[in-house]
């Protein structure tokens, strides 16, 4: 007998695509404020030596406690790679599907003033223990003066690593010059709750805000006919001035024209 010719292979149904994995809810709110302020903190950098001419960047300039256009440029560069760095830590931690924890701040323990009579009597200071070496810094001079000593992008992802991300938070608004009068009020309110929530302080934040205004005063004192015009600068003449509140639309004050496909104010206030 013939055997029968084989018939056509049936196909096969191809493999379903994996699901892709859900960028979990607390990290998704997170990366959203780190990437408005990376995008402010690029911005600003970009167009820091043109506004410097501009007698109203003074108010820029009090954020940094100096006029000294090097060293506000140092400051931004580290907050870019800061921001950068969080970035990275974020997208790996969602990577593996683990959403944050809340955290609450921790209360650094301040060291006791020394006492008038021992400070009177001049005594010298205890030597340490026989057999024990003396304590020896942790940290290189100047370390955290970013024109002296500007940290890499991996040294920062190892920072962000070991600590509360809201203080790495709280030192990027420091680095970009990001205070509550920068800010959309939504935007402020997310930025906000992303300090407190997970671990950072805003009253640090704005601790160091009045500490480099009055340094910034001081500097400008020993300048002759120095602008103090900044100081009574209205909140509109404030956007004009930065071209946008942080969270709103980018607009360039060089170009006033919406940069393409940039960034719309942040419409959550909050960590879901």
């Amino acid at each position: 007998m013939e055997r029968a010719a084989p018939g056509p292979v049936p196909a096969q149904d191809p493999q379903p695509d994996a699901p892709g994995r859900t960028m979990p809810g607390r990290i998704a709110a997170l990366l959203h404020t780190v990437r408005i302020l990376l995008g402010f903190g690029r911005h600003l950098a970009e167009t820091a030596t043109h506004r410097s001419a501009s007698p109203d960047f003074n108010a820029i300039a009090a954020c940094f406690g100096t006029g000294r256009l090097c060293a506000i440029l140092a400051h931004l560069q580290r907050g870019i790679l800061r921001a950068m760095a969080l970035e990275r830590v974020l997208l790996a931690r969602a990577a593996h599907g683990r959403d944050l924890s809340f955290v609450a701040p921790r209360e650094r323990a301040t060291a006791a003033p020394a006492a008038p009579e021992d400070a009177a009597a001049g005594q010298p200071a205890e030597a340490p223990a026989a057999g024990k070496p003396a304590a020896r810094p942790s940290r290189p001079a100047g370390w955290d003066d970013p024109e002296l000593f500007m940290p890499t992008l991996e040294e920062l992802e190892a920072q962000v690593r070991r600590r509360p991300l809201g203080r790495t938070i709280v030192d990027i608004c420091l680095d970009l010059a990001v205070v509550p009068g920068f800010c959309a009020g939504p935007f402020w309110n997310e930025l906000f709750d992303g300090i407190r929530l997970h671990g950072g302080s805003v009253a640090t934040l704005m601790r160091e805000k009045v500490r480099r205004q009055e340094a910034f005063c001081r500097e400008q004192d020993r300048k002759p006919g120095s602008n103090w015009d900044w100081l009574e600068l209205t909140r509109d003449a404030l956007r004009r001035m930065l071209g946008f509140f942080i969270g709103e639309v980018a607009v360039d004050v060089l170009d006033p024209s919406p940069a393409p496909g940039a960034p719309v104010a942040a419409a959550a206030t909050g960590p879901p």
